[in-house]
């Protein structure tokens, strides 16, 4: 079955941190790529954060220094660490897999983030 879930979201105070986890199925982990992506509420979906299967990551300019992804091959998992969060955090969070035309897997159900000011 090919599927995302992902958990760890809540509200936080500003300065707050939280973990997001994400339970991916094999055939979507694999040796691929994946990424957290996130959409506040009228506007688009954005990629935030990226790692590759041997651990290169990438990191939209907006949380670079303040969100860590990591993800665990064995258990296909991926995990982003929140720290430093801003209400201009408040999105609801998901991963998957990015791809050269998009992320290519269907997405989950997502994880609210609230960060109060």
């Amino acid at each position: 079955q090919v599927q995302l879930v992902e958990s760890g979201g809540g509200l936080v105070q500003a300065g707050g941190s939280l973990r997001l986890s994400c339970a991916a199925s094999g055939s979507i982990f694999g040796l691929n790529a994946m990424g957290w992506y996130r959409q506040a509420p009228g506007k688009q979906r954005d990629l935030v954060a990226s790692i590759t299967s041997s651990g290169r990551t990438n990191y939209a300019d907006s949380v670079r220094g303040r969100f860590t992804i990591s993800r665990d091959n064995a258990k296909n998992r991926v995990y982003l660490q929140m720290n430093s969060l801003k209400p201009e955090d408040t999105a609801v969070y998901y991963c998957n897999r990015p791809g050269p035309y998009g992320p290519s897997a269907p997405w989950g159900q997502g994880t609210q983030v609230t960060v109060s000011s």
